[in-house]
């Protein structure tokens, strides 16, 4: 005669459920769907702080985590503390599933912070950006308007630029927020005379039209003015954020010559994401493992990636390359959208509700 089994009691039955909810949410996180908070106005006005989003793991298909040991649903630190929430004591070469579709120009992506070494590839910090150029092409920044392999790239709608805005009074919160323009999004020079705004070629057109605007301009910096900050670092080509290149991004097999051009625009890449142990950079030539290296085949793709505010994004322009290893998913659908500066009910951005991201 069979014996029933024990029943289980209630902390038991609590404990099981909590064990599965958390295999459960780590899977679907893993292979499916990764929530994403927008958290800087690099985006804007494409995708604005305080949305939140789901990036599809499913289209360029989902990585093997080069990082295991960890705790699920963690990233770097175990919530509220700052103890590393993982061990990098095993590490995974790259590896991903199967996806819907590579990475596509202008496709919204989230990856992986490239120039931050402190953190295995897979636990970087999580970037948001526009693939504006995928492996092999060449792209270019003129007086800051984007060419991909010699022609006008499409620009966003709500793509966005910085402007000088000459009054002749001050204006107050309220004024910049009938023309959506949000606190964060401008500022009062020192002299009074007008502020530095940052918004969209339609919204400036708007605001032209107030009897308080004496001008508006928009800030574009000139051809050959070298920034220090720009990519490659180092260089002296007179690129600047509105001026650059034009600059092949690397593609898997891809061979170059090591010229000292190509050791300036390409060493840093090949040092940082191509995987080996010991390369040099010295007096305009490459070494790998003390061998002077003539030319050099890539091991994997690389992208672009520019922000949609495109004088308040730190991208591409700034650090160069994103290796196809730091590539996270494509930010898929938003599920949520609030705004800091709103109160009760009025903080919900309704009509962003369940929106596509293109």
């Amino acid at each position: 005669m069979s014996q029933s089994k024990n029943k289980k009691s209630a902390t038991r039955e609590w404990v099981d459920a909590l064990v599965f909810a958390v295999v459960a949410a780590s899977l679907i996180r893993w292979l499916l769907l990764e929530p994403f908070t927008i958290p800087t106005a690099s985006m804007e006005k494409s995708l604005l702080v305080g949305d939140f989003l789901f990036v599809s793991k499913m289209h360029y298909g989902t990585r093997i985590p080069k990082t295991p040991l960890q705790v699920p649903l963690t990233h770097q630190k175990i919530w509220g503390t700052e103890i590393p929430s993982y061990s990098d004591a095993i590490q995974i070469p790259y590896l991903r599933l199967p996806g819907f579709s590579d990475v596509e120009r202008n496709d919204v992506v989230v990856f992986n912070y490239p120039v931050e070494f402190e953190y295995p590839s897979d636990l970087k910090t999580n970037y948001i950006k526009r693939a504006v150029g995928i492996a092999g092409d060449i792209v270019e920044v003129k007086q800051g308007q984007l060419i991909v392999n010699g022609e006008n790239a499409p620009n966003p709608e709500e793509m966005q630029y910085s402007y000088d805005l000459i009054t002749n009074r001050p204006l107050t919160v309220d004024f910049f927020a009938d023309y959506d323009i949000n606190p964060e999004s401008f500022m009062s020079f020192t002299n009074g005379a007008g502020y530095l705004v940052f918004g969209t070629d339609q919204m400036m057109e708007r605001l032209k039209t107030s009897p308080v605007v004496v001008s508006i301009s928009k800030r574009i910096e000139e051809p050959g003015a070298n920034d220090t900050l720009i990519f490659p670092k180092g260089a002296n080509y007179g690129w600047n954020r509105d001026n650059f290149g034009p600059l092949q991004i690397p593609a898997e097999n891809m061979t170059i010559e090591m010229t000292p051009d190509n050791v300036q625009r390409y060493g840093f890449t090949i040092e940082k994401y191509e995987g080996h142990d010991s390369v040099e950079i010295q007096e305009g030539t490459l070494l790998i493992d003390g061998q002077k290296v003539e030319s050099y085949t890539f091991k994997q793709n690389y992208y672009f990636m520019m922000g949609d505010n495109r004088h308040d994004s730190l991208d591409s322009r700034f650090w160069g390359f994103v290796p196809e290893d730091h590539i996270v998913g494509k930010a898929w659908f938003l599920w949520l959208s609030l705004d800091k500066y709103e109160s009760m009910f009025n903080k919900i951005r309704w009509s962003r509700f369940l929106k596509g991201i293109n």
